[in-house]
């Protein structure tokens, strides 16, 4: 897990204002939150000793997700009913786009993903500022629960199909939105919820010319974390039906199914290495 001492912490950020903040100019850290007490604070600190944007969501938790916060330089925005994780993006999304943010780096509140990945993420999206940049977890079987893992695959497959590349890990919510995707993701071309909206963005960027690249990351599920609100059946089920409909629409996309078989050169071996399925 990450080091929550609150001294250690609060030293690392003091650190990062006398430095200039130049690779991470334009950016905001944005953690959707729901009912994560045992893991936001510490998840929290981490991401402000990166960068000093951090905005945490709350999505109307019932637990003490807000409190555990007390004392955190964060912005903390709240919903006064619970909406799902889609409109916790959006909130976040308009807020960072309002402040003139070039992106934003995504990361779920129940500790699956480590902030210190996040500057590989940013350095790859640097170099390629028109794409979704992604931290993929599924090279990493043995840290997968199997009923989430082979659930991923098989979303991956008619994501990937939809989007017309082939996609790492859909599922990922550790992710870099360029400004472009944001903007889309808060217009009204895009009107899906809860799981469904991560999955539609990659194909909607992808549409417009913004495909996804992939960074290896290491698969976390801490055992202090909150069980996932992810559904594998139930959700993966939806995310397939609104797939289906996409791929209906568009006479069933021979294309996008060819191109999205075809293995990239390259593998993700480290967490250091980008997979581009485009290239």
């Amino acid at each position: 897990m990450f080091d929550s001492d609150p001294l250690s912490a609060m030293d690392a950020i003091a650190e990062r204002r006398a430095q200039p903040a130049l690779s991470w100019d334009g950016v905001w850290i944005v953690i959707p939150a729901y009912n994560e007490e045992r893991t936001i604070r510490a998840l929290a600190e981490a991401a402000l000793s990166l960068c000093l944007r951090v905005v945490v969501v709350d999505d109307s938790s019932t637990d003490t997700t807000e409190d555990q916060l007390h004392g955190l330089p964060v912005t903390l925005l709240r919903h006064s009913c619970n909406q799902g994780k889609a409109a916790s993006l959006r909130t976040a999304f308009r807020h960072a786009l309002a402040l003139g943010a070039t992106c934003v780096v995504t990361l779920d509140g129940d500790g699956q993903h480590d902030p210190r990945d996040a500057p590989r993420l940013l350095a790859v999206w640097r170099r390629r500022p028109d794409r979704l940049v992604i931290g993929a977890r599924l090279h990493d079987r043995s840290q997968f629960p199997p009923a989430r893992y082979f659930a991923n695959r098989f979303a991956c497959f008619w994501i990937s199909w939809a989007a017309g590349h082939r996609v790492a890990d859909s599922q990922s919510g550790f992710r870099v939105y360029p400004r472009v995707v944001m903007e889309m993701a808060v217009s009204k071309r895009s009107e899906c919820s809860r799981f469904t909206f991560e999955s539609e963005i990659i194909i909607a960027a992808a549409h417009l010319g913004h495909p996804t690249l992939a960074v290896a990351i290491e698969g976390r599920y801490p055992s202090d974390a909150r069980p996932s609100h992810y559904r594998s059946v139930v959700d993966t089920t939806k995310i397939v039906a609104m797939v289906a409909t996409r791929l209906v629409a568009k006479g069933l996309y021979p294309l996008g199914l060819w191109r999205s078989l075809q293995r990239a050169p390259g593998t993700m071996m480290s967490a250091e290495s980008a997979y581009d399925p485009n290239h």
